[in-house]
């Protein structure tokens, strides 16, 4: 299999898993998605800057961003919070297995082996703290998130309230035999 085969399925085969996501688990947790990969990108570039890694190749057109930071990394993101959010250390032990499997065996072994990533001057348990790192920032932006909607979806608050526009005019609510406030 080509470099170029391989780093395409990171990108795309990852993205078709979310198809079997249901329509509210993607409205809720692709934020977070969305997040993983921009901070990914962020995290992969100033690595690159202080020599901590050596990208020597990526899927055509992309020049320094890994597609495992776009599809891999968001989809995995989605799928972990779909199944561990809210049990924080069922949380943190899912990512600690795939940031160890990630660390020590794809980004060490395949992708080393390939010519394609290299780890130069920080060992896979440096980069392991890294992701950690970063999946207990996610967390919290979720957690923030969550307190944002909920707040704003307050039903007892608002129980009655009705738009101005969906309220009957008067003269609707005397010709459906409905009484006025001002009739009593």
């Amino acid at each position: 299999m080509s470099n170029q085969i391989l780093l395409w399925s990171m990108l795309v085969v990852p993205w078709l898993s979310l198809f079997f996501m249901n329509k509210e688990d993607l409205k809720r947790y692709m934020p977070v998605g969305v997040l993983a990969v921009a901070t990914s990108v962020i995290i992969g570039d100033v690595g690159s800057s202080l020599g901590f890694w050596i990208v020597r190749e990526t899927a055509y057109p992309l020049y320094h961003i890994m597609p495992f930071n776009i599809g891999l990394n968001l989809a995995l993101t989605m799928w972990v919070f779909k199944f561990s959010y809210h049990q924080f250390w069922l949380y943190m032990i899912t990512n600690a297995v795939l940031d160890l499997s990630f660390n020590f065996f794809l980004f060490q072994f395949i992708l080393s082996s390939r010519g394609i990533f290299h780890l130069v001057n920080i060992s896979p348990f440096q980069s392991f703290l890294i992701t950690t790192t970063h999946a207990l920032l996610l967390y919290g932006y979720q957690k923030w998130q969550e307190g944002i909607f909920m707040r704003s979806v307050s039903p007892a608050s608002s129980q009655y309230l009705q738009p101005a526009l969906a309220k009957p005019l008067p003269q609707d609510r005397a010709e459906n035999g409905l009484k006025n406030e001002n009739d009593e």
